[in-house]
Order: C-alpha cells, then sequence, then structure tokens
C-alpha cells in the first residue's frame, strides 16, 4: 500500500502541534467565524494597543488599571488627580505642582492637526480644570498652580504669634 505524503503530513503535523501554542493561535486566526458566533465561554484577548488604550483615560489622566499597570511596571506610586477644591494643603501642593510642571513651559501642542485636544490638553481635565486650547489658557493654569504652591508655603510657614508668645 502506497501513501501519499500529502495525505500523510497534515496528519504529522497537526499531531506535532497539537499542544503547541503555535497551533491555537494559527487555528484562531484562520478561524472565519465572526464574534457573534462564538460561544459565550471563549474571551478574546485585547490586542496590545487596546490594552494600552484602557489604561487611559480618553478624558484626560489614567484610569485606574493604568495606575496599578504603572505600579507594577516601574514602581510608581501614583494617585488620582485632584478634582475637587484645593481645600488642604497635601491637595494645595500636588495640584499647584503639578499645574506649574505641565503648563508654565508646554512640552508640546495643546491641540493636534484636527483641532482636537492633546494628551496633554485633557491632562488638565483629570485634574478638574479647564481644557486649554491655547497657550494663554495654559499660562492661566501655571499662573493658578503658583498661587496654589503659595498658599501652600504659607500654611507650612510657623505663625509669628505662636513664636513670639514662647519666647
Amino acid at each position: 500500500m502506497i501513501v501519499e505524503w500529502s495525505e500523510v503530513a497534515p496528519a504529522i503535523l497537526r499531531r506535532d502541534l497539537a499542544h503547541s501554542s503555535l497551533l491555537q493561535r494559527f487555528m484562531a486566526s484562520s478561524s472565519e467565524q465572526s464574534s457573534k458566533s462564538r460561544s459565550k465561554g471563549s474571551v478574546a484577548k485585547p490586542s496590545p494597543a487596546r490594552r494600552s488604550a484602557t489604561r487611559k483615560d480618553p478624558k484626560g489622566g489614567l484610569t485606574a488599571a493604568g495606575r496599578r499597570y504603572f505600579a507594577e511596571k516601574e514602581g510608581a506610586h501614583l494617585r488620582p488627580g485632584v478634582t475637587g477644591p484645593a481645600d488642604t494643603p497635601q491637595k494645595m501642593k500636588r495640584k499647584g505642582s503639578f499645574l506649574r510642571r505641565h503648563f508654565a513651559h508646554l512640552r508640546g501642542p495643546l491641540l493636534d492637526e484636527q483641532g482636537k485636544p492633546t494628551r496633554l490638553a485633557l491632562s488638565a481635565h483629570a485634574w478638574g480644570e479647564p481644557v486649554p486650547k491655547t497657550k494663554a489658557a495654559a499660562a492661566r493654569l501655571a499662573a493658578k498652580g503658583t498661587r496654589l504652591l503659595e498658599r501652600y508655603a504659607r500654611s507650612q510657614a510657623p505663625s509669628k504669634r505662636a513664636s513670639r508668645g514662647r519666647s
């Protein structure tokens, strides 16, 4: 009995690759089923581009997943922006530092070619500020940051009355 190689080769290949992830990827990519016809139990992993998109909040800043990702990857201790009023010294310092760091000397454009705000401009929204569209608006945010840092410094300075009374 003579058997053609073209008949045997696919069977051998399937046997050798049965437990390989290569076969699984090949079968998944060659599958022509739509996502609707898949069973409810099968969940496709998001692509790397999609995963990075889930880390960035479309309104500006990072999502909780994004902060968690950078904590694991780089050991960063990131916290969400101060969106409300900066009424405590810690909030004044954090918000003031952010506004000065990002808007005193712009590191990129505030609008892209289509006129949409860039990630730099949207970061202001993540901190409860209006999205700047011009350099003048960014300068106003930087000035607000300066005022917050000055208020923080005044709140940390020892009061003169307390030092006079103890002499």
